[in-house]
């Protein structure tokens, strides 16, 4: 039997920054992603699109900018830098992270607004590579059909790792206390995996009139990914 779609508001969206418990969950965030293997994911699915190093990167939702870091510290990608904008409503990306992408070459900007608003703005064919990061679930599907759309347009090579939405999946949220994250984290895993994807879902959403190559497969022990490449 499968497991049925359900967004529903993350404790993480609503608390205020600068609030204690949203500040250790940005913490486990990263432990989490280390759990899931998301920098690992993301390098395989870069080095199999083969593409050239990207000259600009944009990486949606992008949080602390800490998972893009670690994927562009990879020597198997072999790039040589150029610029990255993160695109979230709260600009988190700390100086010490901005110093290490500007030791490897990369140029650090911060753009705190609505990802649909800012996607709305961005020159179509513009971008290099578009990255989304246990972002996309937050997205109810006519929102994301309009954010995949705009993507499209705008991004010679979109890749996304997002939760898996399974059974296994919601098991392992549920035993994140064991790795030490708080209660907001541990909430808000059960609540990403139920909203998380499977199969072909974002397939299906992707514009079927898009230039680009897709593939979407299970990944590792709870994530997904999607893979969109203009041919």
């Amino acid at each position: 039997m499968s497991l049925a779609r359900c967004v529903q508001p993350e404790w993480l969206d609503v608390l205020d920054p600068g609030d204690p418990r949203a500040s250790r969950s940005r913490r486990d965030l990263q432990r989490v992603n280390r759990v899931m293997g998301n920098a690992s994911i993301l390098t395989h699915a870069l080095r199999k699109a083969q593409a050239p190093g990207p000259r600009l990167i944009v990486e949606l939702g992008a949080g602390d900018g800490t998972l893009l870091l670690r994927v562009v510290q990879r020597p198997a990608l072999r790039w040589q830098g150029g610029t990255i904008i993160f695109v979230d409503r709260q600009s988190i990306v700390s100086k010490s992270t901005r110093e290490a992408f500007n030791a490897l070459g990369w140029a650090v900007d911060t753009a705190e607004a609505d990802v649909l608003t800012w996607l709305q703005h961005a020159a179509p064919g513009s971008i290099d590579l578009m990255l989304a990061n246990l972002f996309l679930h937050h997205f109810h599907a006519p929102q994301l059909t309009a954010l995949l759309a705009s993507a499209a347009a705008r991004a010679d090579l979109f890749v996304a790792c997002e939760p898996r939405r399974s059974y296994g999946a919601i098991a392992g949220s549920f035993l994140l206390g064991a790795i030490g994250c708080n209660d907001v984290s541990r909430h808000d895993a059960v609540i990403s995996v139920r909203a998380g994807f499977a199969d072909r879902e974002l397939s299906t959403l992707w514009p079927a009139s898009s230039l680009h190559r897709l593939e979407e497969y299970a990944a590792g022990l709870f994530s997904h990914c999607f893979v969109a490449q203009r041919t």
